[in-house]
């Protein structure tokens, strides 16, 4: 059976992780509603390899 709605699957990289050049990257997977929020996502969640709370935003 087919899930309905507007929620669809979205994936968050850390956005300071990136620049340090360390080895390995943060990344979460959520859903969003598309109709509620049509623009990029952007949520502090942690990042365990910097071990402090970053921004993530989606990526495409």
């Amino acid at each position: 059976m087919a899930k309905k709605g507007n929620r669809v699957q979205v994936i968050l990289e850390c956005t300071e992780h990136k620049a340090t050049g360390q080895p390995g990257t943060s990344r979460y997977i959520t859903t969003k509603n598309k109709k509620n929020t049509p623009d990029r996502l952007e949520i502090k969640k942690f990042n365990p390899i910097l071990k402090k709370m970053t921004v993530h935003k989606e990526i495409k």
